[in-house]
């Protein structure tokens, strides 16, 4: 079974992913009165998974990988066959890249996405402004691939995800959001529409007109804090482990702020 201290395993590499504020997390969900979890921005989805809500409306604006999990929740098998292979990479990448938008081929594409994932750069996620995903070859030594994903689908078949602008999304009065939006650092295209610091600032009003507990994290710029203090959430500091260097001895942590409001 794919677990960690009782939960399922995020089945992608996630750069960036939360794993590790889900502690600080959990204390936040059981003290709340909630109806749900909501994430605008589920990424490689390990906050829900260890959190583990009966209902979840889980969103992101990337369409690939919302179609995954949308697939991991019918129960996704891979009969595609995988290779740690610079050849295989770029043949199976053009191919993601030419499906990607049709619909039809949802199951291939999401097959091909859990390979690229795994066998492109550090778990990076990353497409052009034509919307063309644009990760090289990771030249890692050895892949686990798996290939079965039916531990997955009891827990997700009641969640709903979509690929909406987080604005789109229906807030219930108590749900729980909590929101990781993309670093505020220059580096922003993480989908094909990039997050921009009008959106920065468009999530936060947002987010302060919510009834209900809400908990975002994102770097502690000076911009950042300023914007979230204003709008009346409190700040608490974490040091966040940075995991986007390849080389283990050169990952750092860096400063995060998490934004608190209605607990």
């Amino acid at each position: 079974m794919n677990l960690v201290n009782g939960s399922l395993r995020p089945p992608l590499k996630w750069a960036g992913g939360k794993r590790w504020l889900v502690p600080r997390l959990q204390k936040l969900w059981l003290s709340s009165n909630h109806q749900r979890l909501v994430e605008p921005f589920c990424g490689g989805l390990s906050v829900a998974l260890a959190l583990k809500p009966e209902q979840a409306l889980l969103n992101d604006i990337n369409p690939a990988l919302i179609n995954f999990y949308q697939q991991l929740s019918k129960g996704l098998t891979i009969d595609l066959p995988m290779d740690n292979d610079v050849d295989c990479y770029y043949r199976y990448r053009q191919e993601f890249n030419e499906i990607n938008q049709e619909s039809q081929a949802a199951v291939r594409s999401a097959q091909l996405f859990y390979y690229l994932n795994r066998t492109g750069y550090n778990g990076l996620c990353r497409f052009n402004k034509s919307g063309g995903f644009n990760v090289p070859f990771g030249r890692y030594k050895s892949i686990n691939y798996q290939t079965d994903f039916s531990a997955y689908q009891a827990l997700l078949a009641d969640w709903q995800f979509t690929n909406l602008d987080f604005q789109q999304l229906i807030l219930q009065k108590g749900d729980f959001v909590y929101a990781d939006p993309p670093y505020d650092v220059p580096f922003t295209q993480y989908a094909r529409q990039g997050f921009s610091w009008d959106d920065q600032e468009r999530l936060a009003l947002w987010l302060s007109q919510h009834d209900g507990p809400v908990a975002l994290s994102n770097q502690a710029t000076d911009r950042i804090k300023k914007l979230y203090k204003q709008l009346g959430f409190k700040l608490k500091y974490v040091d966040a482990p940075r995991t986007i260097s390849c080389k283990g001895s050169q990952r750092q942590t860096v400063r995060e702020v998490l934004a608190l409001r209605g607990f």
